[in-house]
């Protein structure tokens, strides 16, 4: 079973969610909603779900970033992002850090936010204190891609889009954003080999 993931403009997602109590975090419930959100997540497929984003102010996320997402993406691209494969984990209750304050901009998306992207500044490395599905305590530390999806996720925890972040003029459809990036790759390219541009 999917849960709908719900769009800008919805309540939900202008809220703080509200802790979760120790009692809470392993009741049959929150190990009931913490599935949906997996398989949703999956589906979409995202690198992670907020419960906001199903409708739930409760504060909780979801986060996976498989091998298979980075594919498209040339080993100097992974580099620039410092992305790795996350295994799948859950946060709830989290407080972040910020480790690193070095501003990082790259663009970013979000599955309540569907079909577009914009380029979002985010903190280079952070620590994030929370609780797992079994109610222990866990922190985690991230750089890179790592932690702009923890950033990403606890905004949502806050009510905070990443909209509210981006650089505005870099706002796009998703669509625009593939058929520009290709542009600018075939580009540099030819600049690499020293052809001169294309003329119809």
């Amino acid at each position: 079973m999917m849960l709908k993931i719900v769009q800008s403009g919805e309540p939900v997602l202008r809220r703080r969610a509200r802790d979760l109590t120790p009692e809470e975090m392993t009741s049959p419930a929150v190990r009931q909603l913490i599935t949906l959100m997996r398989e949703t997540m999956r589906d979409a497929p995202g690198v992670g779900l907020a419960a906001p984003q199903v409708g739930v102010d409760v504060r909780l996320a979801v986060i996976e970033d498989r091998a298979e997402y980075q594919a498209a993406l040339s080993p100097e691209e992974l580099a620039a992002r410092e992305r790795e494969p996350v295994d799948f984990h859950v946060i709830i209750n989290p407080r972040l850090t910020v480790e690193d304050p070095r501003p990082v901009e790259f663009y970013e998306g979000c599955l309540s936010v569907s079909g577009f992207s914009a380029l979002v500044r985010r903190a280079r490395a952070v620590r994030v204190e929370a609780f797992n599905e079994n109610g222990e305590a866990i922190t985690l530390q991230a750089r890179g891609w790592y932690a702009r999806i923890l950033q990403h996720e606890i905004d949502h925890l806050d009510g905070t889009l990443y909209i509210d972040r981006m650089e505005p003029r870099s706002f796009t459809t998703l669509e625009n954003h593939r058929r520009h990036w290709a542009s600018r790759q075939v580009a540099e390219v030819r600049q690499a080999l020293g052809l001169s541009e294309p003329r119809g």
